[in-house]
């Protein structure tokens, strides 16, 4: 399979939507797909990371506080791997503190997002804005 092949499935870009609260996941997995993206879903860090490998996204899509590693976590992981380096990540947190936004920043997050300040059409536009859509 060629590079542009692997990246856009039919056209679309894919995005790994990494949320481990199911209703607002599949509230996110219904609008994204219907706003034509390939979307796959995983409910923790560590699936995060190897799905990160193994589907290629064009962006992920972070939620941080979840089980068996933190989306901080995840993101400084993702930056440290050659192969997802330069991926674009969205964090959609309830954590609204400056600090841990600054720490997002730190480890070279794309965008921070809180849930509680965004709608979802808001989210879609940040990630079209991202991939340059």
């Amino acid at each position: 399979m060629d590079e542009q092949t692997n990246t856009i499935k039919n056209g679309q870009k894919k995005i790994l939507l990494v949320e481990d609260d199911d209703a607002l996941a599949n509230v996110y997995l219904t609008r994204l797909q219907a706003e034509g993206f390939d979307v796959r879903r995983v409910a923790n860090g560590e699936d995060a990371l190897a799905s990160a490998l193994s589907y290629h996204p064009d962006l992920v899509l972070l939620d941080v506080m979840m089980p068996k590693v933190s989306g901080f976590d995840v993101l400084d992981i993702i930056r440290n791997t050659p192969e997802t380096a330069n991926l674009k990540v969205i964090m959609l947190t309830a954590l609204s503190q400056d600090s841990d936004k600054q720490r997002a920043e730190s480890l070279g997050v794309d965008d921070y997002l809180v849930k509680s300040q965004v709608v979802i059409a808001d989210v879609i536009d940040r990630i079209r804005h991202h991939l340059e859509l």
